[in-house]
């Protein structure tokens, strides 16, 4: 099994649990063990989920302003808590190839696997709700067929996608391309780096 073979039915899971309720207030009730790949996965796709619609609701024309705030406040966290995933997500691909030996010749990727996982996850968003576009029953056809042109785009997409992660990862495995983490250095939420956070007048 491929890693994109294992993470994709994981994404669709969350999303189809999380679509249950629908509400961006639901809890997660991740059913793989703690601190698992799987586990991550789920988890990863979950806030990817809960900030789609969270942006959803935050284009409503008629929001309130303290509410529209207080949204915006929680996809800036929600923003955080997925870069931190991902680099957790990353700390498991190097631990596991840090043994691999890396060939003379070996090249760089222009992005981490866990990077490019998490388009990954965001895709099977899209799908997910281009389908929900396809199926509706207050659209006209015309909306259905365009929508439904949309959808095989991102299948290919999906498949393309899937495809460059495996094979990436079979690189890394083999010696030919190796791994660097960058963590990410969001300023916006640090202290120290905010102009206004700090106090910079």
């Amino acid at each position: 099994m491929t890693f994109t073979q294992l993470s994709m039915p994981i994404f669709e899971k969350a999303i189809n649990d999380y679509h249950v309720n629908d509400n961006v207030d639901t809890p997660i009730n991740n059913p793989y063990a703690e601190r698992s790949i799987e586990y991550y996965l789920y988890l990863k796709n979950w806030i990817d989920t809960v900030q789609w619609h969270l942006e959803d609701i935050i284009r409503d024309p008629e929001i309130d302003p303290v509410e529209a705030l207080a949204i915006k406040r929680r996809i800036d966290k929600s923003n955080q808590d997925r870069t931190d995933l991902v680099e957790m997500i990353d700390s498991y691909f190097l631990d596991k190839y840090k043994d691999v030996k890396v060939l003379p010749d070996a090249v760089i990727n222009t992005e981490s696997p866990a990077w490019a996982v998490d388009r990954l996850s965001i895709l099977e968003l899209k799908i997910y709700h281009m389908k929900e576009q396809v199926e509706r029953k207050d659209a006209d056809e015309k909306h259905k067929e365009q929508c439904n042109r949309k959808l095989a785009v991102l299948m290919e997409q999906r498949k393309d996608l899937a495809s460059a992660i495996d094979q990436l990862l079979s690189d890394i495995e083999s010696g030919k391309k190796y791994m660097k983490v960058y963590r990410q250095m969001k300023m916006y939420n640090d202290p120290s780096t905010n102009p206004v956070l700090y106090g910079k007048q």
